[in-house]
């Protein structure tokens, strides 16, 4: 394809793709934001904590019946139940695992026996949403964080605060109770706001119509090229082999812009709402960090990918589940977060697989990164050394080229374990999620490569150690 032909598809693909994808994004959210800003304006006006609470309770629900219609009626008996739950035990000191194990039984038993696989999936991210908001609340009361059980109003204006109980992220109860004060309006907020809400059109513009024609449009990989000179030598395993991973690859960012799309609009509307803001002498400054898309594409280690991914959700893992799992020991707690994690997205295989394949990656990388640093004395761990760190070596090209080595490999498991989300499926097995069976075909289709390499990893740690 010649460089003209390609123009005319670049042409045809914005009008038929980019514009209908953001006409219809915003068709999706512009009563969402405006909810949020109604709730904000409210915040800033009222002056009774109880009627501005009423605005919070009120201003969810009537988003959720907007996205979920009817079906919100399972978020609010989860919200229900978690707030009935705090109530009986609101004398005991061990809330939060309770209500964590009462959340995890009704998770399972609705999504196994109450409720319809779409249904579940359409209203998972709220349900989820929920559930964290309410398992922080009860361990932060069982550490004396927050004082006194909150008053229904409270609570449940914490757990359908408007500008999180849609798309996220999760904020802690101090952080709603900071919200509803009303800090003035600026125009450092509308902008911030409306910044991130650009940033997410736009990832959801590359995750739609960019990212699954990447190689044969974008960077002309295919065709005449690369392809066709494997074909001239008779390689025609290597050329379906690589066609299989640029395709991996093509999914992989597809779908991690559909998730930078998320986060970004959880960004702007939960700071449109209020939330997201730290006082700083005499300036208020609103900044909310949900993702960060340069460090998962260009990522230093899986660690920090897997931190980037959802910072507020790294941050209530490691917190409420890692911390309270610790004295199980290292690796044990790791299997314990990444498995609450599996359950809070739901009983599903291919985000189950992936959540224990990253738990499993994440912990061969951080011990073998760390015990190379400890045997050359180099700063190659997962997380950058701090400034005064007591390594000998730091920048010197070797250091920097065994960084880059860990980078590519991080790459190739982020493909790799990206390949199973193809947009091109049916939308019937996409909104009843993906089945064992697809997850298996993906991972099979790459020579199960990203678990071989972990496996190799570990035995080379073993060797060393």
């Amino acid at each position: 394809m010649d460089m003209s032909s390609r123009f005319e598809v670049w042409q045809e693909l914005a009008h038929s793709c980019g514009l209908i994808t953001i006409q219809q994004g915003l068709q999706q959210v512009w009563s969402l934001l405006l909810l949020c800003l109604i709730c904000r304006l409210c915040f800033r006006l009222g002056s009774v904590s109880t009627l501005k609470h009423a605005v919070s309770v009120l201003a969810g629900m009537w988003s959720l019946y907007l996205f979920f219609e009817l079906q919100m009626l399972w978020v609010l008996s989860l919200s229900g139940l978690c707030y009935l739950v705090l109530l009986l035990g609101r004398d005991s000191s061990n809330r939060g695992l309770f209500l964590s194990g009462v959340i995890v039984v009704y998770l399972l038993f609705g999504e196994l026996h109450l409720i319809d696989m779409v249904t579940w999936h359409k209203i998972r991210g709220s349900q989820m949403v929920v559930a964290m908001k309410a398992i922080s609340l009860a361990f932060d009361l069982d550490r004396g964080a927050v004082v006194g059980l909150p008053s229904p109003a409270e609570f449940l204006g914490y757990v359908f605060f408007v500008g999180t109980v849609i798309f996220g992220p999760w904020i802690s109860f101090l952080s709603y109770k900071n919200a509803i004060e009303g800090r003035k309006l600026s125009w450092l907020w509308l902008c911030c706001s409306c910044i991130c809400l650009l940033k997410s059109q736009f990832c959801l513009l590359v995750s739609t119509c960019i990212a699954p024609y990447l190689f044969p449009l974008f960077i002309p990989i295919y065709g005449n090229t690369v392809t066709d000179k494997l074909d001239d030598v008779c390689f025609k395993f290597l050329r379906v082999v690589l066609h299989r991973w640029l395709r991996a690859y093509e999914n992989a960012v597809s779908f991690h812009f559909s998730n930078y799309f998320v986060g970004h609009l959880s960004e702007g509307t939960s700071m449109l709402a209020g939330a997201g803001f730290t006082d700083e002498k005499e300036h208020t400054k609103w900044y909310v960090h949900v993702v960060k898309p340069l460090d998962v594409e260009m990522p230093r280690s899986m660690v920090l990918v897997v931190t980037s991914w959802n910072i507020p959700m790294s941050r209530w893992l490691k917190i409420y589940v890692f911390k309270n799992s610790m004295k199980l020991g290292t690796f044990p707690a790791i299997l314990v977060t990444y498995t609450a994690s599996a359950l809070l997205h739901g009983l599903s295989f291919h985000l189950g697989a992936v959540l224990l394949s990253l738990g499993f990656i994440t912990f061969v990388e951080h011990v073998l990164r760390k015990r190379l640093a400890s045997i050359f004395s180099a700063c190659i761990l997962s997380r950058p050394c701090n400034s005064d760190c007591n390594h000998q070596y730091r920048k010197e090209y070797w250091v920097l080229l065994l960084n880059l080595v860990f980078s590519f490999l991080a790459i190739f498991h982020l493909t790799y374990l990206g390949s199973m989300f193809d947009p091109g499926v049916d939308e019937q097995e996409v909104e009843e999620g993906y089945a064992a069976v697809h997850t298996i075909q993906r991972w099979s289709e790459l020579n199960w490569a990203s678990h071989w390499l972990v496996f190799g990893c570990w035995v080379f740690y073993r060797l060393i150690l």
